[in-house]
């Protein structure tokens, strides 16, 4: 499946080649509710190729639904679905995100990607890892208050402590066996004080392996807090040897075996939620202090003149709070209209794409936990 995280920090949705085709719809987990998505999603297709077929030549339209209809007919994928559906087609493009949250229909197609529901998922605040680990392998999941689904790993990143240690020492001619259930030098024999210290240089190189790749492939694209998962001995010696900064400082004392799905994403969030609170409410504390010395300002016209200008550092936008309009990004002008035209986007949207296509922060905001009540609250730079 493909990584959200990855592809936005790719730079994917910058510059598609044209027609750009975007498919959103909430989908179900479980049966029998899931067994009307797939022919919700055939609606959607058939709404794009009517809209394809307006301005393009069936030539040109065919590759671009060939891919949708494959999509449709995968009973596989439609049984492992989530709770919302992301789907974007272009020519050379063809992206599938299963996503955590609801999201409502839409089927358009246009010059560029409709990418702001995508955008609100990733900046939410709310959202976490959870790093489950022992001394043999790692599982990873990414989770908000509602839910917590297993992340499929990338292939760069070493699941055990073989895979991690063989590509430690991989190239050289030192031959490499852990211990464990598995361990290649079963048959080779230490005394027990020897053998304990060498358990225990495994254990740590694994876990060095385990802190620079989830960092590098995980941590760092997404800015997401990370929980971490483990026996409490486990707990010293990784946070030892971590140099992650985004590792929580709280976490849990059980490995994710142990525990159901709902279990963990409930003691999880327990423990997220801390820290999602303080981070919220140390945010509003800064944009208080902000506004109060003129670094800071809740009035839309002001804060698309300082976004275009890169002037915003961190942008607080409402959740579930729209604006029907767009932003002018070559003047800054803002232009009120109605959301119901698929081509009109939303005012917050377009200014948190603004804030961070000019390397600011866009943190999405409970309305209950909002300091403004014009949908946003900006902190300037300078």
């Amino acid at each position: 499946m493909d990584s959200l995280v990855d592809d936005f920090a790719a730079g994917i949705f910058d510059a598609p080649e044209p027609p750009c085709l975007s498919l959103y719809q909430p989908t179900h987990r479980h049966h029998p509710d899931n067994q009307q998505d797939p022919i919700r999603f055939r609606n959607l297709v058939k709404t794009i190729e009517e809209s394809l077929q307006q301005k393009y030549s069936a030539r040109d339209v065919r590759p671009l639904l060939e891919p949708l209809q494959a999509l449709e007919r995968d009973d596989a994928f439609w049984n492992h679905t989530l709770d919302g559906l992301a789907v974007l087609v272009a020519p050379g493009i063809f992206r599938v995100y299963r996503l955590q949250r609801p999201v409502a229909e839409l089927a358009v197609v246009a010059d560029s990607f409709h990418i702001k529901p995508l955008l609100r998922i990733l900046q939410s605040a709310e959202r976490y890892h959870v790093l489950g680990l022992n001394r043999q392998q790692i599982r990873l999941f990414e989770g908000n208050r509602d839910a917590l689904d297993e992340v499929e790993l990338s292939p760069a990143v070493s699941l055990t402590i073989s895979e991690a240690l063989r590509a430690e020492t991989r190239g050289s001619h030192v031959e490499v066996w852990t211990h464990g259930s598995d361990s290649a030098g079963a048959g080779v024999h230490h005394g027990q004080g020897s053998n304990e210290r060498l358990v225990q240089s495994d254990t740590e190189r694994f876990f060095r392996a385990v802190d620079r790749t989830i960092m590098e492939h995980y941590s760092r694209p997404s800015g997401l807090p990370l929980l971490l998962a483990a026996l409490p001995e486990h707990h010293s010696l990784f946070r030892r040897v971590s140099h992650n900064p985004f590792l929580m400082a709280e976490g849990i004392d059980i490995h994710p075996d142990a525990l159901r799905i709902d279990a963990l994403r409930e003691r999880a969030w327990r423990v997220a939620e801390r820290d999602y609170l303080n981070r919220l409410n140390g945010l509003v504390e800064i944009f208080g202090l902000a506004r109060s010395k003129g670094f800071g300002d809740d009035d839309v016209a002001q804060v698309a003149d300082r976004a275009l200008a890169g002037r915003v550092a961190t942008l607080l936008i409402e959740a579930d709070r729209n604006l029907p309009g767009r932003v002018d990004a070559t003047t800054g002008r803002i232009e009120f209209a109605d959301l119901s035209d698929p081509r009109v986007d939303d005012l917050l949207d377009d200014l948190g794409e603004l804030v961070l296509k000019n390397r600011g922060q866009v943190v999405i905001v409970p309305a209950g936990r909002m300091p403004t009540r014009t949908g946003l609250a900006a902190i300037y730079r300078f």
